[in-house]
């Protein structure tokens, strides 16, 4: 069992949680959406935590060469300058249950980070803070993505 901590202040973020050996994979990003707020079911599990090996969320840059587009994995944001760009955010990342996390966290709504028409499109960098302050976590719930969570892991600290 794993707890998150705010690197600058030390305040609890989550209750203990499970690590998966992996992000779960998203067959069918539709399968149990919601009808009324449009957000798809959580990448990962209430109780549970992955880690995120991959680039993930802002900043977003142009990709060298065009390439096809591949069929989605259902675990892709709606990127800024559209799907000739690529994430260079963070690698290990760590992926959570909103719920087991939002109720410790304030959404920071400046500028564009908070975008998106039903929920936060997590496209611009993080938009959930501390209550010290700390920047640490950013939210993707938006309709046309996925419904993640991911803590900065140079903002937060595991115990």
């Amino acid at each position: 069992m794993t707890v998150f901590y705010c690197s600058k202040c030390g305040i609890e973020l989550t209750g203990d949680l499970v690590v998966l050996p992996a992000v779960p994979d998203v067959d069918d990003p539709d399968d149990g959406r919601d009808k009324k707020s449009g957000r798809a079911r959580s990448t990962v599990p209430r109780g549970c935590c992955a880690i995120d090996p991959d680039p993930w969320g802002a900043p977003f840059v142009p990709v060298e060469a065009p390439r096809r587009r591949a069929r989605g994995s259902g675990r892709e944001v709606m990127r800024p300058y559209g799907w000739e760009t690529v994430s260079a955010g963070r690698r290990d990342s760590v992926v959570v249950h909103p719920e087991d996390v939002l109720p410790r966290l304030t959404p920071f709504t400046c500028g564009a980070n908070w975008a998106g028409c039903c929920g936060p499109a997590g496209a611009n960098g993080p938009n959930l803070a501390c209550a010290c302050g700390s920047r640490l976590a950013t939210w993707a719930a938006d309709c046309m993505g996925p419904n993640e969570l991911h803590l900065d892991p140079v903002r937060v600290y595991a115990g």
